[in-house]
């Protein structure tokens, strides 16, 4: 497995992806909050790549800087495989190399359920960030 930064060809594979993965409100929501992140700074949005199949996607961003995982997807047929703990990783690498002084999770309702990774990382209660404004209209 190959973790790579989005490149602009990966365009309809991830959106596929995410349709599969995510439920129509979660979708709609995270592709607005993806081409909002594609505009500001596209190293922080990071693929996971399998047989030259996009299997996985992390969203991140930075505000203030504070790092934030904004939303995570792996093909269903990929996971529990290590390669959400793969994408995280590798981000939590890029925003430590930005200096961002806290790494945040953006635990929205669509994030709860997959809340104990992150906790399979290291990350506590109080890493996790909700808000009742989406992340994307508040980071930038």
């Amino acid at each position: 497995m190959i973790v790579r930064s989005f490149q602009l060809s990966d365009y309809k594979f991830v959106t596929s992806l995410l349709e599969t993965v995510l439920t129509e409100e979660c979708y709609e929501q995270t592709m607005e909050a993806f081409a909002r992140q594609l505009s500001w700074d596209s190293d922080l949005v990071v693929v996971a790549v399998q047989d030259s199949e996009i299997v996985g996607i992390i969203i991140g961003t930075i505000d203030n800087h504070k790092g934030y995982y904004y939303r995570i997807a792996v093909h269903p047929h990929h996971q529990r495989k290590g390669i959400g703990k793969a994408l995280i990783q590798s981000l939590r690498q890029r925003f430590e190399q930005r200096n961002v002084t806290k790494i945040m999770v953006a635990a929205d309702e669509h994030n709860e359920p997959i809340l104990p990774l992150y906790e399979s990382l290291g990350y506590v209660a109080s890493d996790f960030f909700r808000s009742f404004q989406k992340l994307s209209i508040v980071a930038g």
